[in-house]
């Protein structure tokens, strides 16, 4: 199987049409239906189903889909490592962050490297801190940005100083609003709105006293940014870090710290023991500085 194939895979998957694919690829449809069929072929299944209205991904395609992508990127990557060795400091530098107050000293961070470094891009993924590890495993993000609670075995990191406070987001005409921090006891009887995140959601339920059966969760979530809408729209009240509330904010809107206090930190982690680019490599040496630095 070659790589020339997998992007053919991925242009049809995308267009959904064959002859589109083919013009956007500069190949006969002949060819890239042919391509198509042999590959499906050498996996011994099907890929994708050929239909009027298009092409449809079966549930192997779809999964087929996802680890191209995945090698595909990885290939790129890998090329473009070996570019830069020849050049002036370039390349991408890809960026995996969760919603957290650590954003603001990150993007202070990026904007004083890039502007030492213009031909350095970067590509920032807005994605859970499960996804962005698994993705940083693969070898597709270089650096994450992270909330505890973390396993920081398998990564070099930094513990960045600012707190951030769990609480309470819900509407300012809530019959909580008034309150200036809540207790278990007074949320509980209300729909709550949680985070997917095991690990989080778990603490939360242990600061609760109660099992996930017990209470009414209308929703949960991954990034904070929707689940604020739904929280406008009275579906619930939503479990949140007031950082990632700062990012996301909302007039209409009411934070409450819940008691007794929980705190975590932004963390920013890269792999241990890993040949990076030399960009990279510089970017890093620019994030193990705020060790003694204070932004």
């Amino acid at each position: 199987m070659e790589l020339r194939t997998l992007r053919y895979f991925l242009a049809a998957a995308q267009e959904k049409n064959i002859t589109k694919a083919a013009d956007m690829l500069h190949v006969t449809q002949p060819t890239l239906s042919r391509q198509m069929i042999e590959l499906e072929e050498e996996l011994g299944t099907t890929l994708m189903l050929r239909g009027k209205n298009g092409l449809t991904l079966t549930d192997d395609g779809i999964f087929f889909r996802q680890r191209a992508e995945e090698i595909v990127a990885l290939a790129d990557r890998l090329e473009q490592a070996f570019v830069e060795k020849n050049t002036d400091i370039s390349g991408v530098i890809s960026i995996g962050a969760t919603e957290a107050i650590g954003s603001r000293l990150f993007a202070k961070l990026i904007k004083r490297f890039s502007d030492q470094y213009p031909l350095v891009q970067f590509h920032l993924y807005n994605e859970m801190a499960d996804d962005i590890k698994d993705r940083m495993d693969k070898g597709l993000i270089d650096v994450g940005l992270l909330l505890e609670p973390i396993d920081t075995s398998k990564y070099d990191f930094i513990r960045l100083s600012q707190k951030e406070t769990w609480g309470v987001l819900m509407r300012d005409d809530h019959p909580l609003a008034s309150l200036e921090s809540i207790t278990p006891e007074e949320i509980t009887e209300y729909p709550l709105i949680l985070p997917l995140r095991e690990q989080v959601r778990a603490e939360i339920l242990n600061w609760l006293k109660r099992e996930e059966k017990e209470l009414n969760i209308p929703l949960s979530y991954t990034l904070l940014s929707n689940a604020v809408l739904l929280v406008e729209e009275g579906l619930g009240c939503a479990f949140c870090l007031d950082g990632a509330l700062a990012i996301r904010n909302s007039p209409n809107l009411r934070f409450i710290p819940i008691h007794p206090e929980r705190t975590t930190r932004s963390v920013l982690v890269w792999k241990k023991k890993h040949l990076f680019s030399p960009a990279i490599s510089l970017f890093l040496q620019e994030i193990n500085m705020l060790r003694a630095k204070v932004y």
